[in-house]
């Protein structure tokens, strides 16, 4: 029996061997099943992660092409986050960036979630130092599902805080306003707040139209160069600096289109971090300050006198004696004590000649002259930082006289340069702007005295630079003309003789001028080299001439050799026998 069934068994191995051997494996009953099931189960596992690799690949395909990688925005009470603003960029006439967005990583926290917010606190103040470790803490266990940590990170810092692993700790994307020049032209851009909101300078004027997503990638461009900014502040500084004085201002105008080219006032403050800047730094002078601008003011007096047709060039009036009316006396700085020309009332800057050319002409067309020039109201500029002028609460001849010689009326610097630009240019108002025009200003501006008015005041300008108190402001080759203009500073209804607004306003070239810069000083000290002096023919003009001689090279305007020495000193020499052939009869 046991022969028979060993015999069975080894016959079985024997077939099953033989089955083997040819390949073909066949399994019966529970071994069967099995393997099918397991079969199953693989297949179905295989289908599952297919799926599921499918499902995570379309997902990031939409968040990272689609969506363009964008997140959700977060809010809690108290808290703003802007995560999808594109805030257009600003450019200057060039198309050089001057104000630009950069996407920036926030840090916040859900305290809920924090873990140990004593060492979490002591971490983030240790690798970021700007933060108050007890601040920090108190946010951390206030309770709250979000608080801000620190807004806008450098990419370092996103890095140190990111490898901390801190549980609670989550980055949000946002953006910050970038300004690449710094302080160059801080207060025409002005700045925004941490979200993105403008707050001062072209930044809040033209807020909403650069955040309407429908001109996003469309750059707001203004009329600035960034050359001639850089030039203007580089003189202006050294000049504040050399006379020790309290502030400057200076403006570069293009007297055809109304353009300001360059706008700067100091002392200035940088607009990536305008939180640390003083109040004294934000304050705009060039917009917002108003300033009794002095003799430059004896410009629109000539103006109008050779307008209303009082006076002529070859006419004058007897300045010996001060002139005494009330309890004010108005006297000549350097008295000549004699009848003076009205080219030499002007490059002599007599204050009584002045004065009685005013007269002449009378206070109601002396007004209306001045607002036609755009004195008497406030400019229309593209910034929110605008000043008005401060009048004569009546104006009586006493006003009269003084606004003549630039006392008793106080203008902003931009329109005093925009006058000036219509008095050179041809005798056309073209209002002041800081956005790009197009080359047909003119043609729209209002005409506020005739091109011949324009040519004579022009050559008196001239004659200022190369013969007068101006002399300091001439660029040889580029035909300089200009006005001096020296005030004494209001004081509690009289005036600090030795607090002086120190400034000088030119065209060139004046033959056909181009642009007209203006330089203004807050009490400047007078130096041994000024002997003394701090007034603006030894102070302002010099930053002028600096401005034109680096400037008229970049604006394509070439030297020029000037052949009328001789006749304009024939002009002087005649003038000057004319005055004393009046005086002695």
């Amino acid at each position: 029996m046991a022969r028979i069934e060993g015999s069975h068994m080894v016959s079985e191995h024997q077939r099953q061997r033989r089955e083997c051997a040819d390949g073909a494996v066949s399994f019966d009953g529970v071994t069967k099943h099995a393997v099918e099931v397991g079969r199953t189960r693989i297949v179905i596992t295989g289908v599952l992660f297919a799926l599921c690799f499918t499902v995570i690949g379309l997902r990031l395909f939409d968040l990272m092409v689609l969506r363009g990688g964008g997140e959700p925005a977060l809010a809690a009470a108290g808290h703003k986050v802007v995560t999808d603003v594109q805030r257009a960029a600003i450019v200057d006439r060039n198309g050089v960036l001057l104000a630009v967005n950069l996407k920036t990583a926030s840090l916040y926290a859900n305290p809920q979630k924090v873990m140990d917010a004593a060492e979490a606190a002591d971490q983030l103040s240790a690798v970021l130092p700007d933060l108050d470790r007890d601040q920090v803490f108190e946010k951390l266990t206030s309770g709250r599902s979000f608080v801000w940590l620190k807004r806008n990170l450098t990419p370092a810092q996103h890095y140190t805080v990111n490898r901390l692993g801190l549980p609670g700790l989550s980055f949000q994307t946002e953006e910050k306003r970038i300004y690449p020049h710094g302080a160059l032209m801080a207060h025409i851009l002005g700045y925004t707040d941490v979200d993105s909101n403008g707050i001062a300078g072209l930044e809040k004027y033209f807020d909403t139209k650069l955040r309407d997503p429908g001109s996003a990638g469309e750059p707001v461009q203004v009329s600035l160069d960034v050359r001639a900014q850089h030039i203007l502040r580089d003189e202006l500084m050294r000049a504040v600096a050399e006379y020790r004085a309290k502030a400057g201002v200076g403006l570069v105008m293009d007297v055809r289109s109304g353009e300001v080219l360059a706008m700067v006032s100091l002392p200035d403050y940088d607009p990536n971090d305008a939180g640390q800047a003083s109040q004294d730094a934000l304050f705009n002078r060039a917009t917002l300050g108003v300033y009794e601008m002095g003799s430059t003011f004896k410009t629109f007096t000539v103006a109008m006198a050779l307008e209303s047709g009082t006076v002529g060039m070859n006419g004058g009036y007897d300045a010996t004696d001060p002139i005494r009316i009330s309890r004010f006396t108005i006297r000549d700085y350097h008295a000549k004590r004699r009848w003076l020309s009205v080219p030499e009332i002007y490059v002599y800057s007599s204050n009584i000649g002045s004065a009685k050319m005013a007269m002449d002409v009378g206070a109601p067309r002396q007004r209306r002259f001045l607002d036609k020039l755009g004195l008497l109201q406030k400019p229309d500029l593209e910034l929110p930082e605008v000043g008005s002028p401060l009048l004569p609460p009546r104006w009586g001849d006493i006003n009269t006289m003084t606004v003549s010689y630039g006392h008793g009326i106080a203008v902003t610097p931009v329109q005093m340069a925009g006058a000036i630009s219509a008095t050179v240019n041809g005798g056309i108002m073209v209002p002041p702007t800081i956005i790009k025009r197009d080359d047909n200003a003119m043609a729209a501006g209002k005409r506020v005295m005739s091109s011949r008015t324009s040519v004579a005041v022009r050559r008196l300008m001239r004659q200022v630079v190369a013969f007068g108190t101006g002399k300091r402001a001439d660029a040889p080759g580029y035909m300089v003309g200009g006005k001096t203009g020296t005030a004494e500073k209001s004081f509690r209804g009289g005036y600090r003789r030795k607090a002086l607004v120190s400034s000088f306003v030119g065209a060139f070239p004046i033959d056909k001028p181009r642009y007209v810069v203006l330089a203004v000083l807050d009490e400047p000290q007078g130096t041994k080299e000024t002997h003394g002096y701090a007034t603006g023919g030894w102070t302002a003009a010099p930053v002028v001439g600096g401005v034109v001689s680096r400037l008229a090279p970049l604006m394509g305007i070439e030297p020029v050799d000037e052949i009328d020495q001789d006749e304009r000193k024939a002009m002087m020499a005649n003038w000057r026998q004319k005055g004393r052939a009046v005086a002695s009869f």
